[in-house]
């Protein structure tokens, strides 16, 4: 089942919209959970990484969809976004929170559908590789393959992503094994790597993302051997 939210203030458009989503679930066998809400501030607040994909109106009254939209992409990187809208000129802005696309008022069933199968494309590809962590404000939901290494600070992780750090309260040991099937390694007590982003080793250390995370000696020869592996296997 795919969760689909439609934020629109307008009863009317927010009725066309379901009725687009039923006709194409009866099509294309497809089946989708609508929740709707009627502005952005109602969507944002306790956003929990509920949605696959989220239709957005942009001009809305107390919380417009872009501004609604930069919020939920500091929890959901993942989420597919399109927004609503008859103005086109929001194009560029569009980018700045990875929108898929934009349907444009007054909207047809046939651009609609093509839209949706845009979307539903890009969750297919990307689903196999997003683990949801659970933060302070909600759950996060992450693809495996925007990580560069995981530190172990106390009874903290520091997570260092393509996409900025954030910190949560956990154990290395409960995404060491998780996350090994995708050519994780801990190189020492304090680091779980991405082999995928390793530059090189020298002095001990592991180079990712500029910086040098040493590799204890009981781990050295796993963790060469365990590179070597990844390197051949490209």
């Amino acid at each position: 089942m795919i969760n689909l939210a439609i934020v629109e203030d307008e009863d009317t458009y927010a009725a066309q919209l379901t009725e687009f989503v039923e006709k194409y679930q009866t099509e294309s066998g497809n089946y989708f959970k609508i929740t709707r809400f009627r502005d952005g501030d109602e969507i944002t607040n306790g956003y929990k990484s509920q949605f696959d994909i989220i239709l957005m109106d942009i001009e809305m009254k107390l919380m417009d969809g872009m501004t609604a939209a930069e919020e939920i992409r500091r929890l959901d990187q993942d989420v597919v976004i399109m927004f609503i809208t008859n103005m086109t000129s929001y194009a560029i802005r569009g980018y700045q929170v990875d929108a898929l696309d934009y349907v444009v008022k007054p909207v047809s069933y046939f651009a609609f559908s093509q839209k949706l199968d845009r979307a539903i494309g890009r969750i297919r590809k990307s689903s196999s590789n997003i683990i949801s962590i659970d933060m302070p404000t909600g759950v996060k939901k992450l693809d495996i393959d925007n990580i560069f290494y995981i530190e172990s600070e106390g009874h903290n992780l520091n997570f260092y992503t393509s996409g900025g750090q954030f910190t949560i309260r956990a154990k290395l040991s409960d995404f060491e094994q998780q996350l090994s099937p995708y050519n994780f390694f801990r190189s020492n007590k304090g680091y779980l790597v991405n082999l995928k982003y390793v530059d090189g080793v020298e002095n001990g250390a592991c180079l990712i993302a500029g910086r040098q995370l040493l590799i204890s000696r009981a781990r050295k020869n796993d963790f060469m051997s365990a590179l070597t592996d990844y390197m051949a296997g490209l």
